[in-house]
């Protein structure tokens, strides 16, 4: 384990997992600058011995040095989360809620109860907005929490904000809008910033140790993918053709780093490397530029849990809210002591009628069996079974219907909200990029045998950003189409 040391005081511990080795910092902030009063890591990944070095809890026998007042904060690999970018009209909050919930169902081959989400709009421009969401399985993120719920963190964070955070702060990144390539041994951060925010990340397994693998990193073939992958990349976030946009490469000034921005800069992307601002750090506990470059991403946590207003996406937060009220309800039976009294208790019970069915007499049980049989009327049983069965036959598949629009909207359409009530035609709201998208959308609805009776959109054209906004109506199987009750003679 590494160690770099300073005075103390009250202060935020960042702990990030990252290159197999978990990094540490503590840091005090004021008057636009930071102390980092130390930096740690190790090659171990165990989550509870790191942080019983790094004093935040307790060791055998020990107590916990570092915890105290401080705020302990935790980064989760974005590799575990996938991000969207849509545009909305300006709406409330509520409603935004409505659509990006909209957008993850629809997008992701998981039902709303597997997943989890976080969203943050940006300030309308032109009468849009601009929504950034992050979404990642539930199961994933529980077993995270559980691997650090020893630390007792109070918030966990995405790890690529905090590489955002730290281009702001540590390397002095002030540009409107670029994009921040964040370049680990084996995998690269790419993080698309607007404003000083996060507005799209991806994460690519391809890092320094891996472009340098054949070579001359500039002629690799490991190089080539790479660049392929980042012009994807660009094209993902709506930025392919924007040659003047930067594409900053955060470096430690090494030999590796030159020649990726080399190659990318040979690929007609507009890359350079940024390095470290050693002044923004007035106690920077010895690292210098080299080792400010290292600990960036645990840095930059810290640094944003000490923002007062901050609004990070926290994809934890309905989790943590969820497992701190379970501790606040734990019932009385939680208690160890008292739980062995009522065991006891029961055994003693299950002593008593254990003895009263032994003695018991054979033949009155089996009366008393058959009696309770010939109460059940089993044709009955029978005839609410088949109700039970036709009433799910006839209930319409929600999911269902949001794979169909969703499947038949592809590209160039995003799907604002959905209207579906038995006995009415499916209303589906949205914008599409172009007319032609629109008209490729309706036709596709109307190819599909579970839709029919599509009706022209209605659409109106935004003169500025000439996206188009639309209204669908169509009819799923028989569900939407209003039956009268037939007579009898």
């Amino acid at each position: 384990m590494t160690d770099t040391n300073v005075e103390t005081g009250l202060s935020v511990i960042a702990i990030v997992q990252e290159d197999n080795r978990l990094k540490g910092v503590k840091i005090r902030s004021g008057n636009g600058t930071f102390d980092l009063l130390w930096a740690r890591s190790s090659e171990d990944a165990d989550w509870v011995r790191f942080a019983a070095e790094c004093g935040v809890i307790a060791e055998p026998g020990g107590h916990a040095d570092e915890k105290g007042d401080n705020l302990v904060v935790v980064g989760f690999s974005s590799a575990g989360a996938i991000f969207h970018r849509v545009t909305v009209p300006p709406v409330s909050p509520k409603e935004i809620a409505s659509i990006v919930q909209l957008q993850a169902e629809t997008r992701l081959p998981l039902v709303a109860d597997q997943i989890e989400l976080a969203w943050r709009a940006d300030l309308e421009r032109d009468g849009q907005m601009g929504v950034t969401m992050a979404v990642a399985r539930k199961e994933h993120l529980r077993r995270f929490m559980a691997n650090v719920q020893s630390l007792k963190p109070e918030r966990i964070l995405l790890d690529c904000e905090g590489i955002v955070q730290a281009w702001r702060t540590v390397f002095g990144g002030a540009e409107p809008k670029a994009v921040v390539l964040s370049i680990a041994k084996h995998s690269t951060h790419v993080c698309l910033v607007e404003d000083g925010r996060l507005s799209n990340a991806v994460v690519l397994d391809a890092g320094v140790e891996d472009l340098a693998a054949d070579g001359g990193v500039e002629h690799s073939e490991a190089v080539e993918m790479f660049t392929q992958d980042m012009r994807g990349v660009l094209e993902l976030f709506g930025c392919a053709r924007q040659e003047d946009l930067p594409v900053l490469v955060l470096s430690d000034g090494g030999a590796g780093h030159v020649s990726i921005v080399s190659a990318l800069r040979l690929a007609q992307i507009n890359a350079r490397a940024v390095l470290p601002h050693v002044h923004k750090s007035e106690s920077e506990g010895g690292l210098g530029a080299e080792g400010l470059y290292d600990f960036r991403t645990p840095i930059g946590l810290a640094l944003l849990a000490l923002e007062p207003d901050g609004d990070a996406l926290n994809i934890f937060e309905r989790l943590h809210k969820l497992d701190a009220e379970k501790e606040q309800k734990r019932p009385w039976l939680y208690s160890p002591k008292l739980a062995a009294a009522a065991a006891c208790l029961m055994l003693v019970l299950l002593a008593i009628v254990s003895f009263a069915v032994d003695v018991a007499s054979p033949n009155a049980i089996e009366k008393r069996l058959k009696a309770s049989i010939s109460d059940v009327d089993m044709d009955q049983l029978l005839e609410k079974s088949r109700l039970m069965q036709a009433t799910a036959r006839q209930r319409p598949d929600v999911l269902e219907l949001l794979k169909v629009v969703n499947d038949s909207g592809g590209r160039g359409i995003t799907l604002n909200s959905i209207l579906f009530k038995k006995g009415q035609p499916v209303s589906v709201t949205g914008q599409a990029n172009s007319n032609e998208d629109l008209s490729r959308f309706e036709k596709s609805l109307q190819q599909n045998k579970s839709i029919g009776e599509v009706n022209p959109p209605t659409a109106t054209t935004d003169s500025k950003t000439r996206k188009i906004t639309f209204t669908i109506t169509f009819h799923y199987k028989n569900f939407t189409k209003k039956t009268t009750a037939k007579t009898r003679s």
